[in-house]
């Protein structure tokens, strides 16, 4: 053993993780316009009624959605936040459950 010891946390959430992981793609999709507007396009979300449902599942799936439809973006996505697209792919399974 190296003398440290691990704590799980069995009450992880793992909506709130996969919600998290879409707002954390959702920085990175409106940090460039043309990505922007397509999300929103794509979406039928408008700035107003994303601004208003930023808290929501039914946004954060929309998000995840969204990129799970175009690959670029998926990996652009996932790079940007440290993780692996799989992962992503996994967070937008888990909000459709």
């Amino acid at each position: 053993m190296n003398g440290l010891l691990t704590i799980l946390n069995a009450n992880e959430d793992p909506v709130k993780d996969a919600s998290a992981l879409a707002l954390a793609a959702l920085g990175w999709l409106l940090a460039d316009e043309a990505r922007a507007h397509r999300l929103l396009d794509l979406t039928g979300l408008t700035p107003d009624r994303l601004r208003d449902s930023i808290e929501q599942v039914e946004t954060h799936r929309a998000i995840l959605d969204f990129l799970s439809a175009h690959e670029p973006d998926l990996v652009g996505a996932a790079e940007a936040i440290g993780v692996a697209p799989e992962t992503l792919i996994a967070a937008q399974q888990e909000l459709h459950r």
